[in-house]
Parts: structure tokens; sequence; C-alpha cells
């Protein structure tokens, strides 16, 4: 038997709460309600289970809306639903990846680029207007280190064929030498030269930035990520200044005994909570994410965008630095602050390459491909595939990101590439290979127009699984809406893959009559669509062939 398709709790609807309702008296009250009520052309079938009341929809007015609704429908599915007819249309700021040039693409920027990826997807699918940010750790101290040390062991070509890498081994290489003297006062003076704008030196940090964006750009692709803007601290050094003079004007800059400046953010005003805004020789050591910058930027972007809300996709490490931030903005009398949002994520573990630790983003993506490929030659069920290569890397990237989005957000895990690249389980290869299945059986079946069908005859258990399954997609959107986390979104889709699976073995398409072909076909179809979409949303791009 099947479970109903919607269900009542009695307790949410007796107002008297003071006996709170026994269990027998609840059972009770549920079997007098259930008998009260008739059903009609919409509802089949009413009754009572344990405090609650239960309604089965009337299957052929299920099976007929629900898949009309996905085929008309089609990539707005479940968006359209009436749950998001009074949610405003917004203008959302969102920034995520946000990696240090010449420094390593760890893994926590890989996860602040796909649960990025992941809320912008979402915000456009809900019709909202959505400005995608990369802000790049571009400006400070370390670029004098980086000038000294391309001075010394840069590569013009290098530079240019492989920025990251090359930037990279040379910042490393550099560090060697950054206690001695010689080296430091030369980094300064690096520096100092950078911040009065000295022709030749700018010229060289832009190449550094530009050359490295170019190559961040072509990776991002791969990951099937993009932004509007790519923004950093650099743009922010004088407006920095600036907000330090608003919050000095405002007298909320307090300066300690060693000269630091600092705004004092406790309620008794008594410095058990302040924030850092300035070091005592007036620039920023860039050890942590700057404050100053970072306020000048959001004003900026408010002038720029005048946003609805704005979300910054980071770490858990930095979630202290986003409290002060949203907090010093409200002091500064800027109310917005409130629409503010720091989407924080956990730390992952134990993600290596076969060659070691991970330092730049190709890495993961080359791995994540010869993993695939390795397990798609060894596999007895794979048919040849026009693009191997392709094929290899999106199926890897939905195992990546499917064991990154399963749990909560901010919960640590620790990663697995046999978990992730399993082909049965809940992983995003057998999401992609359950809708390459569902495809070829579409083009098995000549990929016809289904107009006029008649779904009715689906009344199988196993077709009314998938039916009842599609009908709550709206409701799982709205609930990723609301908090912003992908997990739902997640195991929607891997509990669609099972039902079709099954339904795929159940309820063949061929050698049943033609009507009933029909309708199968047309069941598989809706399945696809709507296991297309909400991938499409979690970042992954659907395989057709496998």
């Amino acid at each position: 038997r099947h479970a109903a398709d919607f269900q009542l709790s009695i307790a949410s609807v007796t107002e008297d709460s003071s006996n709170n309702g026994l269990a027998q008296d609840l059972q009770l009250r549920a079997q007098k309600l259930a008998e009260r009520l008739k059903c009609d052309a919409v509802v089949s079938e009413i009754t009572a289970g344990p405090g609650t009341v239960n309604f089965t929809i009337n299957r052929e007015l299920l099976a007929k809306t629900v898949l009309q609704q996905v085929l008309k429908d089609g990539s707005e599915y479940g968006v359209r639903s009436e749950l998001f007819s009074t949610v405003p249309r917004q203008k959302a700021v969102i920034e995520f990846s946000s990696p240090n040039i010449a420094k390593k693409f760890h893994i926590g920027h890989l996860r602040s680029t796909i649960v990025g990826n992941f809320i912008s997807n979402l915000k456009v699918a809900l019709g909202h207007e959505v400005t995608r940010i990369n802000y790049l750790g571009d400006w400070g101290m370390q670029f004098g280190l980086l000038g000294v040390g391309f001075q010394r062991f840069g590569n013009e070509e290098k530079l240019k064929s492989s920025p990251l890498q090359h930037l990279f081994e040379v910042y490393v290489q550099i560090n060697k030498d950054a206690e001695d003297e010689d080296t430091k006062k030369l980094a300064k003076d690096f520096f100092r030269k950078l911040e009065e704008q000295d022709e030749q030196t700018l010229s060289l940090w832009k190449q550094f930035r530009d050359f490295s964006i170019e190559e961040y750009v072509r990776m991002y692709k791969r990951l099937g990520v993009h932004f509007d803007e790519y923004s950093g601290e650099s743009f922010y050094q004088e407006k920095s200044q600036e907000v330090l003079k608003m919050l000095e004007d405002k007298g909320l800059l307090q300066k300690t005994t060693k000269g630091t400046g600092i705004v004092d953010l406790s309620e008794k005003k008594d410095l058990s909570s302040f924030s850092t805004v300035m070091r005592s020789d007036g620039t920023s050591l860039y050890i942590t994410r700057q404050v100053s910058p970072d306020l000048a930027a959001a004003i900026d972007r408010m002038n720029k965008h005048s946003w609805d809300t704005m979300i910054y996709v980071t770490d858990k490490s930095q979630s202290n630095h986003f409290q002060h931030l949203f907090q010093i903005l409200k002091l500064m009398g800027y109310d917005w602050a409130e629409r503010c949002q720091h989407v924080s994520f956990g730390l992952v573990q134990g993600m290596k390459t076969r060659r070691g630790e991970v330092i730049f983003l190709e890495d993961v993506l080359n791995e994540v491909r010869s993993r695939m490929l390795q397990n798609m030659a060894s596999a007895k069920t794979t048919k040849e595939t026009e693009d191997p290569l392709e094929t290899a890397e999106k199926v890897g990237l939905a195992a990546l990101i499917i064991q990154d989005f399963r749990g909560l957000l901010s919960s640590d895990y620790q990663f697995s590439w046999d978990r992730a690249l399993q082909s049965r389980g809940d992983t995003g290869v057998f999401l992609q290979y359950t809708h390459a299945r569902l495809h070829s059986l579409e083009q098995m079946h000549g990929n016809e127009q289904l107009t006029d069908v008649n779904v009715a005859c689906l009344q199988e258990p196993d077709a009314i699984s998938v039916l009842q399954h599609l009908l709550r997609y709206d409701e799982v959107l709205y609930r990723s809406s609301q908090d912003l986390q992908p997990k739902h979104v997640v195991s929607y889709l891997l509990t669609l893959s099972h039902l079709a699976a099954v339904a795929h073995k159940t309820l063949p398409v061929k050698g049943s009559g033609p009507e009933l072909a029909q309708a199968r076909l047309c069941l598989f179809q809706a399945a696809r669509l709507v296991l297309a979409n909400g991938m499409r949303l979690l970042g992954i791009t659907p395989v057709t062939q496998m």
C-alpha cells in the first residue's frame, strides 16, 4: 500500500492544548474527523492514522496534473509554484571563491566556489537579479615580496603560459629569503612604490593580476562557474582611507597605546569586543582578511548595485570577521547591514591528489577527470562515449559536488575519492548514470513529442511513487531558498533517481502496448527533466551518455 499523498496532524489543529492530546484521544479525534470528511473529484480516499488524517489524491488526476505541469513548465517547473508567488524579486550580490594571487587555491576556495555558484543559480532560477563577485587577494605586503621574487627568479614566458603555477613557485622561492634584511628592505620598497602608483611597478603587478585572472576564468569554465566582476582588495586602497576618516569623524575610531586603530563593538563600551581596523604603521598586515577594504567594498557595492541582499560565502573561520564587519557598518549608520549575510561552511579533510597536496584548482579538475576515466574504462557497462574526457570530467565533478553538498554546509567532513566516485549508492555518479539511462530511453523510442498521451493508465505503485515525488519538488526548492542549504535538493534528486531506477526495471516501455508505452515514456521524460533541472541548480552538467 502506498503512503498517503497528504497528511494532517490532528495535534496541529486542536485548540485545547491543556491535556496535550493523549495518544488514544488523538486517535479518536482523527477517526471522527476522517468520518466527517467527504471525498471529491480530487481526493479519492480519506483514512485515519495514529493521530493523523491521511488523504489520497485521485490517481488519474495526480498523473495528469503532475506530468502536464512538468512538461509544460520545463526548466521552470517548481519555480512557478504558488509557494513563490509572494516572494519579492530582489537584487542579490554574491561574493564567493575569492582566492589569493600567488598562493594556493585550497579546498576552502573550492567549497566557496561551488556553494556560491549553487546559491547564485538558485536565486537566478527564482527570478532574482544576481551579481557574482570574485574578491581576489590581490594587494598587500606579500606583493612586495612577490615583486622582488619575480625580479630575481621570474620568467616572462612562464608568467604568460602558466601564471598561477609560476607565481606560486616564485613566491615559495622568495619566501626562503624572506627573513634576510636585504630582501625585506627591497620588498618594502617594492610595495611602497606600488602604493605610490609607480608606473613600472604597477605595470608588473597588473600583469600578475591580469594573467592570473585569465587562467582562473579558464579553470572556472571547466567547473561551470562564471563571475560578473573580478574585484579585489586593490580596488579599495584609497576608499579604505576614506572609511577610516569616516570612522574617525563619527568618533568610532580609537587609537591604542601602540597606535593601532580599533572600533569598540561592546554593549557597555568597555572594549570587551573590538575590531582592529588599522595597524600602527598605517598599513594593513595581510594575515587575515582586512576590515577596512571590506567596509569600503560593501559601501561601494551598495552605491553601485543598490542590492537587496549581499551574501559572502567563506569558511566558518571567518565568521568573526563578518560579524564585526556588519556591526561596524551598523554603527556607521548603514541600516542595510542587516541585509548582509555570511554563509559559512565547514572544513574538508583529506583531499589529496595522487601527486600529493592540492595547490591549484586545476589539480582537482585533472584528478577528478583521470580517476573517472579509469573507472569508466574498467566498467563493463560503459559504451563508447563520443568525448570520454568531457564526460569523465562532468561525471567526476558531479561526484565531487554531491559529496560536498550531502550534509549541512557548516559541518566538516572527510573527503574520499573512492566514496565520491562509486557508481552505486548516493553519489553524483549515480545521478549522472540515471540521467544518461533515462535520456537513452527517450532516444531509443524516437524522442517524439508526446501529445495527447493518456497517462491515466499509470496506476502501478512504482509509477505513483515517482509522481508523488515529482509533485514535491517545489517544496524542496522552497526549503533551500529559505536556508540556502543545497542538501535538500541533493537528497531529493538521489531519491528521485532511486525511484526512477526501480520504475525503469518494473515498468518497461519496450513490449508494452502503444498507449501504456507512451504513458511510461511520459513519466520517465518528466523524471529526467526534473533531475536535470535539479542537477543544473547544484552546478552539475547532466551527461547524456556514459
